[in-house]
């Protein structure tokens, strides 16, 4: 027996030895596997966040505590009880003024008494006017739809027979039958007010109007050609300044001939200082693209020099290269991927790192309009020392987590990048994200729910010029349609006058430039001055945010 217990011990050992190693790699699939579900996990989560949850990152107490004081603030208003006819029997309580706009049109609809105006209903005497009560309603008007219809009398003279009559005023298409007031309506309508050009063509076709969604199509193609000067010469003024915000969405482009759809790049640059004190008009542009690779932004910021507010998107990695652009990291993505952790698994170093970016926010508000130089002396006084607290809670987590968590994931999103969080801090001009881009790309992320996809390149081109003019009108104050109506007339009367100075000159060969162009302008003038005639192109020279600055032939 003892023989027997010998000789099989080392059987034993062996078979324990491979039990534990059998046991250890069972352990390690297990370990993997569940880390594969805690990634799978968040990943959906975060899927269904940004179909079905919230846009804000606000934690659950902060929520709370709003719904508290909404509740006290409820609770102490007075209760509007449904409106009854007997007006004498509820107390009368004083109602907010708040007039309608002045600049609005107003008709006036006079109620008279009954029984006239003359004589007393009750004793029959004379009656005279002691004033009036009026009260304001806003109503609204239907788009209206009228023919402009273009009459040019011809005179003819009785000595030399000649014939005198008015030159055709420019039309924004050849045989078309549309005023330029018509296709900005139509380029708004889609581009800011997200209808579809089939939803306009129902429209239409409600007030008798039975026009092609096709031909609203080449109406706007026409609206982005005159348009596309003013956009370049938007770009020429971006890379012009100091700090660019850009951000990229994507758009579902349709592929010609295989009727499936492809995945292009709306890239959007923003120039926006205001929240430094900045008295610059801001302005965005935009560029489309068929995929998202670095070239694209590099083309467009081939003049910029300064610094540049963008994630983490590695195409822009060779634009940092050569030190002319500054990386400036945005920190609402950082916080958005601590919050996305947080989310599925709230945690006391979650709510803590999101507590100390949201003290950073707050100080941000508290600065946000004032000058450069305030906001970079209360960075440096108030928000230095925060980060320098965070950068060490970071440090101290990603020595405890597991390099493959999602939270030591998050956490080393925003050390690997604290150079280029931090540098807000010594310069007052840049901000602490980069929502000013994210605001600019929210119009295409609402209207591709609309209008679905791009019906080719050519089309994602020129939604990008619309968008371009069209935000930049919204940033400064300036309504869209009247601005495009009125901009792209200018460029017609512009390009018509080029067209007829051509004509006159008889070498439709020669490129002259614009030189040339004012200097006829200019004879043109002081010929219709010595006869006595008003004959001065409209438009013709565009102010200087208008101006082409290439040949006249290349407006064509």
């Amino acid at each position: 027996m003892s023989d027997e217990g010998v000789s099989t011990t080392p059987d034993r050992d062996q078979l324990i030895a491979t039990l534990q190693a059998l046991i250890a790699s069972n352990q390690a699939q297990l370990d993997a596997r569940d880390r594969v579900i805690a990634m799978l996990r968040a990943q959906l989560a975060r899927l269904r966040r940004m179909t079905f949850g919230a846009s804000s990152e606000k934690l659950a107490r902060e929520i709370a505590q709003l719904e508290l004081a909404l509740e006290e603030v409820e609770a102490e208003a007075v209760t509007v009880d449904a409106w009854t006819p007997d007006i004498a029997t509820r107390p009368e309580r004083p109602s907010p003024v708040r007039a309608l706009p002045p600049h609005l049109p107003r008709d006036e609809v006079v109620h008279e008494p009954a029984t006239g105006t003359c004589a007393c209903p009750s004793c029959g005497g004379e009656l005279r006017r002691l004033g009036a009560d009026a009260d304001e309603l806003l109503d609204v008007v239907p788009v209206s739809w009228r023919v402009v219809r273009n009459i040019r009398p011809k005179y003819s003279c009785r000595a030399c027979e000649a014939i005198v009559q008015a030159p055709a005023p420019p039309k924004p298409i050849a045989r078309g039958k549309a005023t330029f007031g018509t296709l900005a309506h139509v380029v708004v309508a889609k581009f800011d007010h997200h209808l579809p050009l089939y939803r306009q063509a129902e429209m239409m076709a409600a007030q008798g109007l039975d026009i092609d969604r096709s031909t609203l199509a080449g109406w706007a193609a026409q609206a982005a050609h005159l348009l596309d000067p003013i956009v370049r010469r938007i770009r020429e003024e971006g890379v012009k300044a100091a700090k660019i915000h850009a951000d990229d969405t994507p758009v579902k482009v349709l592929e010609p001939g295989r009727g499936k759809t492809a995945i292009g790049r709306l890239w959007a640059y923003v120039v926006d200082d205001r929240a430094s004190g900045a008295t610059t008009p801001p302005l965005a542009w935009y560029a489309f693209s068929a995929n998202r690779a670095g070239i694209h932004p590099r083309r467009e910021l081939a003049g910029f020099t300064g610094f540049l507010q963008a994630d983490a998107y590695s195409g822009f990695s060779a634009i940092y290269a050569d030190g002319r652009i500054t990386e400036v990291a945005c920190w609402a993505h950082f916080r958005r991927e601590l919050f996305e952790r947080h989310k599925q698994q709230p945690t006391a170093l979650s709510t803590d790192l999101l507590d100390r970016i949201g003290a950073l926010y707050t100080i941000e508000a508290q600065i946000r309009g004032q000058a450069a130089d305030i906001r970079r002396r209360i960075r440096q006084q108030r928000s230095k020392p925060l980060l320098e607290a965070l950068r060490v809670a970071l440090d101290d987590a990603l020595r405890r987590l597991s390099p493959r968590s999602e939270m030591a994931r998050a956490c080393l999103y925003g050390r690997k990048r604290w150079i280029a969080f931090t540098r807000f801090l010594d310069d007052g001009r840049l901000e602490i994200d980069n929502n000013i881009a994210e605001r600019a790309i929210r119009p295409i992320a609402i209207g591709r729910k609309n209008w679905l996809f791009a019906g080719s390149q050519a089309g994602g081109e020129r939604a990008a010029v619309i968008y371009s003019v069209i935000e930049t009108a919204k940033m400064n104050g300036i309504e869209p349609q009247a601005y495009i109506a009125d901009v792209i007339a200018r460029i017609g009367n512009y390009i018509l006058d080029v067209e007829r100075w051509r004509a006159r000159v008889g070498d439709r060969r020669k490129r002259p430039d614009v030189r040339s162009y004012q200097s006829y302008l200019y004879r043109r003038r002081q010929g219709a001055r010595a006869s006595g005639k008003r004959e001065l192109a409209r438009g013709s020279v565009l102010p200087p945010l208008w101006r082409v600055r290439e040949r006249p032939s290349a407006a064509r």
